[in-house]
């Protein structure tokens, strides 16, 4: 286990790079950051040139990178262009982020994997024909739709809820953004489940554990919904980091200045040092929950061993 955990720690360096790489071409390319310091008139020759050398713009774009990469093993992602260093947007930004996820996770493995396995028991009957289409409803409607229509009813209609989230954002506010942000990738959670959950039940070690005597919930806990969790777990693994990075649209329909709000502000600013660092976080997000996903593995399902 731990030599493949350390090659898999060595084969993230690449991908690693490649990625971040990729990204600061990609922000590189949205135009010149320059063009809008100065408001609405634009910059006049000597300001935007001492601009472009104060940020290092000036530089070629390898180069760029090459200062950017050595300053991101050091702990410094630059400094944004209104002066605030990005590290400071980070810490304010992603704590809150991370306990929206939290919750989205929540909701996708607490309501997905129960209404999955309900369903993958009862396939064909009306719970499964009616989870069935509720599930093709959410995954079918825009996730601003479902937000904008929750923020009305339960917010400005009923007044069950805050309209928008406090800047302290504690957990009980973003239970209905957690939802709204969990709501399609928990459908998908559900439609997973249940699939596998109706194909390991007609499996030769559920028969074999049915016919030894065992109770039906330890065979359906111990044996059934650990090996049924496989697709599930990989699914929710990566679906971390999409969460944090896709959160753009709830952050904005709910007012969270987590991850989301930074890099949409960074994007319509064309911040490029905002942008690449956030981003640059997201990537180590997603390979640390992938490499989680693949040690989880053997845990579910004793027959698979890394050597």
């Amino acid at each position: 286990m731990g030599r493949y955990v350390v090659r898999r720690l060595l084969q993230m360096i690449p991908v690693f790079i490649g990625a971040t790489l990729l990204i600061f071409l990609m922000v590189n390319v949205m135009g010149d950051p320059i063009a809008g310091l100065c408001g609405e008139r634009e910059c006049d020759p000597a300001t935007a040139a001492q601009l472009r050398k104060e940020f290092g713009l000036d530089k070629p774009v390898w180069q760029q990178y090459l200062t950017y990469m050595g300053n991101v093993f050091t702990g410094d992602f630059g400094t944004a262009f209104n002066g605030q260093p990005v590290t400071e947007l980070m810490g304010s930004a992603f704590p809150v982020t991370i306990r929206l996820t939290v919750v989205a996770i929540l909701f996708e493995i607490v309501i997905g994997v129960t209404l999955g396995v309900v369903t993958g028991l009862r396939r064909g009957r009306p719970v499964d024909t009616g989870v069935l289409l509720a599930t093709l409803v959410v995954i079918s409607v825009p996730t601003f739709v479902t937000g904008l229509l929750l923020q009305l009813l339960l917010g400005v209609e009923w007044g069950w809820i805050r309209p928008s989230v406090s800047p302290e954002a504690p957990f009980g506010e973003l239970l209905l953004p957690g939802l709204v942000l969990a709501s399609v990738s928990l459908a998908y959670v559900t439609r997973l489940t249940r699939t596998s959950i109706a194909e390991n039940r007609r499996s030769d070690y559920v028969r074999t554990a049915i016919a030894k005597g065992l109770p039906r919930r330890r065979v359906i806990t111990r044996h059934l919904l650990r090996n049924s969790l496989i697709p599930v777990v990989t699914f929710i693994g990566t679906d971390i980091g999409a969460l944090m990075g896709g959160a753009i649209v709830t952050e904005r329909i709910f007012n969270i200045h987590g991850v989301g709000y930074q890099l949409y502000q960074g994007i319509l600013r064309q911040n490029t040092q905002t942008v690449v660092g956030f981003v640059t976080v997201l990537v180590l997000v997603f390979l640390l929950a992938n490499l989680l996903v693949d040690l989880l593995y053997a845990v579910l399902d004793p027959r698979i061993r890394y050597v």
